[in-house]
């Protein structure tokens, strides 16, 4: 497969990917759809299926995203991409705060990073200033939000309210802004194909997360933090680990990376995305909310947009910063 992919020309790979993925996604919507419209009775044990089946349909859903991101990534040019993904940044950090109660002494707080920090996040990014991109938030940000929080008169809870949009600002806005900074990265030989390495990274982090809630369910394993999540265990991350990561061996040959670079590459990023997805679960039990949809969206763990991306805002700094610092960019 590898040697295939790596003999196709830049169209003939961009044909396959299509075929692959929305592929795979069209059979698995298939087989889900047709599992749902058994009939499946009364009692505990049907309820648990048709739960089951309500996660697994909203993790295909979140691949859909996923999928649509990179072909929008792929065909509109580096700046619609960037902008695309700004708004991601935007309506997920709303999200996050909606469900994050604030105070009339945070408004200041928040006009700054909705209005001012995520535009100039992403400018960094559209401009290639890569050094300046990744210290702006976790640096300058970090000190300029709660100075203008103390402006505001109001130190009730103010270590608490400050670390929450501290901590939004890092997931919705410095975790997404590395996606479409991997379109910018200038790799030698590479031909501009780094929309490759959006739907690479994409990939592999959404097929980890499939693979670990499906092995979970099917052998039964008892979750390790029954409390946070009930489909995480050590056992079905590392079989997912392994699976995905030998994807991404494979699918390399869209990349610049070689088969062992590959598998590197993916490790890395399932490993972030993966528990970067078990600490936002661990942030929606501590809210006591299922999903960050609201109350307007169904239950099924999946209903909101930072639901979808909250994996891919953990997994995206950590790979651009791999690959950037080990080939030298």
């Amino acid at each position: 497969m590898y040697q295939f992919l790596k003999s196709l020309s830049s169209t003939q790979q961009v044909g396959a990917m299509f075929v692959i993925v929305f592929g795979c996604l069209a059979l698995a919507g298939i087989i889900t759809f047709s599992l749902s419209i058994r009939e499946h009775g009364e009692g505990a044990q049907a309820d648990a299926k048709r739960y089951e089946l309500d996660n697994l349909n909203g993790i295909l859903r979140t691949s859909w995203v996923m999928a649509f991101l990179f072909w929008v990534g792929w065909m509109a040019g580096d700046w619609v991409a960037i902008t695309l993904f700004g708004l991601v940044s935007f309506f997920a950090l709303r999200e996050f705060m909606t469900l994050s109660p604030t105070r009339r002494g945070d408004h200041r707080s928040l006009v700054l990073a909705f209005f001012v920090v995520l535009p100039t996040q992403y400018f960094l990014v559209g401009t290639e200033h890569f050094d300046l991109f990744t210290v702006f938030i976790p640096v300058y940000v970090f000190l300029a939000i709660p100075v203008v929080s103390a402006l505001a008169n109001d130190p009730h809870h103010f270590l608490e309210r400050n670390a929450k949009l501290q901590w939004g600002i890092m997931v919705c806005i410095y975790g997404m802004s590395h996606v479409p900074a991997l379109l910018l990265l200038d790799f030698p030989h590479y031909d501009n194909k780094n929309a490759f390495l959006v739907f690479y990274l994409v990939f592999v982090v959404q097929l980890c997360m499939v693979v670990q809630y499906l092995v979970s369910r099917k052998l039964k394993l008892p979750p390790t933090a029954p409390n946070i999540s009930q489909s995480f265990n050590w056992r079905s991350w590392l079989i997912a680990m392994v699976v995905a990561s030998l994807a991404g061996a494979i699918l390399s040959a869209v990349t610049p990376f070689v088969p062992g670079q590959g598998f590197v590459m993916s490790l890395i990023a399932c490993s972030a995305g993966t528990l970067g997805h078990f600490v936002m679960k661990a942030l929606k039990r501590d809210r006591g909310i299922p999903n960050w949809g609201g109350q307007m969206a169904s239950v099924t763990g999946a209903g909101g947009l930072l639901d979808r991306v909250d994996a891919l805002c953990f997994a995206a700094p950590v790979f651009f910063h791999s690959v950037r610092w080990y080939f030298g960019l």
